[in-house]
């Protein structure tokens, strides 16, 4: 987790959660968000409970299945997907995102990895691995969007925050 622009280590599900709702009060314009890491590292939780906080009254449902679930949050479209079960890229076509495009987007995609030629590149990628207790978040901005969403994270009290770059 070296090249991270901003991590923490050993963070619990509620503090996960508290991340994820410190961001979703930056990104209410929209963005991509990539979210990395193995099954059960906490993608969904955390994309869960950023919904959550931008204001999807409705039970925000996993897309394990479904493969993308969309939100309707005032004039922003939220689309949470999952393509852990996505063979290839092109199987991603099917999928209809182009026709979830149009107006001011969030873009929630855990399994990026699996599509990542089919999907729209992200401005963040937020990276979970299992750690002893909890586990350990690395974020990565890759847009100046998300530079300025990382600075305005900067000094949260989620645990043990490992570097600042």
């Amino acid at each position: 987790m070296s090249d991270c622009d901003l991590a923490f280590a050993g963070v619990d599900e509620a503090r996960l959660a508290s991340l994820a709702r410190a961001l979703a009060a930056l990104v209410r314009d929209g963005g991509v968000i990539h979210l990395v890491g193995s099954l059960g590292a906490g993608k969904t939780t955390f994309a869960r409970a950023l919904l959550g906080a931008l204001g999807v009254g409705a039970r925000v449902k996993s897309p394990t299945y479904s493969l993308v679930e969309s939100y309707a949050i005032g004039d922003l479209a939220a689309h949470h997907l999952d393509l852990y079960r996505i063979a290839a890229a092109e199987e991603v076509e099917w999928l209809g995102l182009r026709d979830l495009a149009a107006g001011r987007q969030l873009w929630l995609i855990e399994w990026p990895e699996r599509a990542l030629a089919a999907i729209p590149a992200p401005d963040l990628v937020i990276e979970l691995a299992h750690a002893p207790s909890a586990r350990d978040v690395c974020l990565r901005a890759l847009t100046v969007t998300a530079k300025r969403w990382l600075e305005s994270l900067r000094g949260l009290p989620i645990q043990h925050e490992l570097s600042r770059s």
